[in-house]
């Protein structure tokens, strides 16, 4: 996992509990407590949704919670924006098309 561990401004990041997800039916791990997205990005995923009409992967833009183009299916509910929600043990993510899980609704 690629993190900064040693922040110029921040300091050092705190010691934390690191926990086990699945992301699309693979076993991944993060850090309790930070974003789902932060758990992700650090694994190397990218793209968290497609977009309906077009198919276009997108993935953390805004990282606040304003936009929608990390939202992911969590734990089997749609439109959950992984930038803000926070990552616990055991937590199923998946990719998101369109407004659900499958790849053939779009």
């Amino acid at each position: 996992m690629e993190r900064i561990m040693n922040h110029p401004i921040l300091g050092e990041t705190p010691e934390r509990k690191l926990v086990t997800f699945t992301y699309d039916g693979k076993t991944l791990e993060g850090y309790e407590g930070e974003p789902i997205a932060t758990a992700l990005r650090a694994a190397g995923v990218m793209a968290h949704r497609y977009t309906a009409k077009r198919q276009e992967p997108r993935g953390v833009f805004c990282a606040i919670g304003r936009c929608t183009d990390c939202v992911m299916v969590v734990d089997g509910k749609p439109n959950v924006r992984t930038c803000i929600t926070p990552l616990v043990e055991g937590m199923t993510v998946e990719t998101q098309y369109g407004v659900s899980n499958r790849k053939e609704e779009m």
